[in-house]
C-alpha cells in the first residue's frame, strides 16, 4: 500500500538538516535567544528577497496582519475588506486589531478577491483597508485591486501567507501594498520549525510602529509608549529561516514542476484544474475540483493518499463569526468552493512517481464517480 502525505514538513528538515542543525547549534551557543543577531539578518535578507525596505519579525503570520493594520493605523470602527474563502486567521487578524470585516466574493477560476465585487464594494462602503488574499501560492489579481484602492483611498495589506516567493508582473508578492503580512507555518513553503510570522513594508515609519507593537509598544525599554503585544520571532526558528530562504526559489521550482506533471496527467480527467498562470504561481497548494469531492477523498484515502480541503466552510458560514462580521450581497462562488475542492499532496520532496499514483488512482475514482 502507498503512504503519500498531503504535505511533509518534515523531509524538508531532512533535505537540508546539516544546514539547519548547524544554524540551530549557532544560536544555542550563542546564549541570545529573543531578538538577536539572527532575527535582525534575516529581517534584512527576508526584506531584501522581497524587494521592501523593511521586515520585522513577528510571533505568527496572524500576529503580522494585526499588527501590519494596527501600524498603519487600523482600527475600532473601521471596515476592513477581505474574502470569506481564506484561513480563518486572516479574519481574526482583523477583528484583533479592532475592525470589522466585510467579507467578498472570490473569482471561481483563481480562488482569490473578485475585483468587481470588490469595486461595488468599495463604491458602497467606507472602507478603511483591503486585504487581498493571495490564496495556493497564487497572486490575487493585484493591478485591478491596487488600482481601485488608490481610487478610493484604501491601504492595501497583503495576505502573503501562502505565496512566499510568487510574483506579479516580475515584482514580488508583499512589495506591492502599503504593507504585507507573511506566515512562516510549518507546512508553507517557507517553513519554520515553529510559528512565526513576518511584517514586510518599504514605509519606514510603519515598519518602526511594528517593531513597537511587537514589543508592548517600547521604545525605551521598559517604557510603552502605546498598548503594544507581545510577539516576538525568536532566534532559533530566525536561524532556521536563514538557511530555508537560501533554498525557497528551488524549492519552488519543484512544486511548479509537479504542478505541471498533474496538470499534464489530469488534463482530459473532467476534473477543475487550477488555471494557467498570468503571474509567478508558487503551488502552496495543487487544488482540484469536482461535485463527487468527499467520495474522491475517501477513495483516495483507502488507498493511503491524503488530501486536505482549504478551506471546508466560509468564515461567513462558522458559528464563532455569526452576526460578527459583514458581507457584500451573497457569496455563491464562496460557498460552492467550499464544497467540491481538494489540494492533492504537494510538498518540494514529494516525486513525480508519487504524482503518477495520485493521478492514476483519482482518475480511476472519477470513472467509478463521475
Amino acid at each position: 500500500m502507498i503512504n503519500i502525505p498531503q504535505s511533509n514538513p518534515g523531509a524538508n528538515y531532512f533535505a537540508h538538516q546539516t544546514e539547519i542543525d548547524a544554524a540551530v547549534q549557532r544560536v544555542l551557543h550563542g546564549g541570545w535567544y529573543i531578538l538577536g543577531a539572527e532575527t535582525a539578518a534575516f529581517e534584512q535578507e527576508f526584506a531584501a528577497y522581497i524587494g521592501a525596505a523593511h521586515a520585522v519579525g513577528v510571533g505568527s503570520g496572524t500576529d503580522a496582519l494585526c499588527l501590519a493594520l494596527r501600524a498603519a493605523g487600523v482600527g475600532s470602527g473601521q471596515l476592513v475588506a477581505t474574502v470569506s474563502h481564506t484561513a480563518v486567521a486572516t479574519v481574526a487578524a482583523i477583528e484583533m486589531c479592532g475592525a470589522t470585516p466585510l467579507l467578498i466574493d472570490i473569482d471561481p477560476a483563481t480562488y482569490t478577491m473578485d475585483a468587481g465585487q470588490l469595486q461595488e464594494c468599495l463604491q458602497q462602503n467606507s472602507v478603511r483597508a483591503v486585504v487581498p488574499v493571495h490564496l495556493y501560492g497564487r497572486p490575487a489579481d493585484l493591478g485591478a485591486i491596487a488600482a481601485l484602492t488608490a481610487q478610493h483611498g484604501a491601504l492595501l495589506v497583503e495576505d502573503c501567507s501562502q505565496a512566499h516567493g510568487a510574483a506579479l508582473d516580475g515584482r514580488k508578492l508583499g512589495s506591492w501594498g502599503h504593507a504585507a503580512a507573511f506566515s512562516f507555518y510549518p507546512t508553507k513553503n517557507l517553513g519554520a520549525m515553529g510559528d512565526g510570522g513576518m511584517v514586510a513594508t518599504s514605509d519606514a515609519g510603519l515598519a518602526e510602529r511594528v517593531r513597537s507593537l511587537r514589543e508592548y509598544g517600547w521604545r525605551e525599554r521598559y517604557v510603552s509608549e502605546t498598548a503594544g503585544v507581545n510577539s516576538r520571532l525568536d532566534e532559533l526558528q530566525a536561524a532556521v529561516l536563514r538557511v530555508k530562504l537560501r533554498h525557497l526559489d528551488v524549492e519552488n521550482d519543484c512544486r511548479r514542476a509537479l504542478a505541471c506533471h498533474y496538470q499534464g496527467l489530469l488534463a482530459n480527467s473532467g476534473f477543475g484544474l487550477p488555471p494557467s498562470s498570468a503571474g509567478w504561481h508558487v503551488y502552496h497548494q495543487y487544488v482540484v475540483r469536482s461535485k463527487q469531492r468527499d467520495a474522491l477523498r475517501a477513495g483516495l484515502a483507502t488507498a493511503g493518499i491524503k488530501t486536505l480541503v482549504h478551506y471546508p466552510v466560509p468564515v461567513h458560514l462558522q458559528p464563532a463569526y455569526a452576526g460578527r462580521v459583514r458581507v457584500q450581497r451573497t457569496l455563491p462562488h464562496t460557498e460552492a468552493a467550499a464544497r467540491e475542492i481538494m489540494s492533492l499532496p504537494m510538498f518540494p520532496e514529494l516525486t513525480f512517481a508519487d504524482v503518477e499514483s495520485v493521478a492514476a488512482q483519482l482518475v480511476a475514482l472519477g470513472q467509478a464517480y463521475p
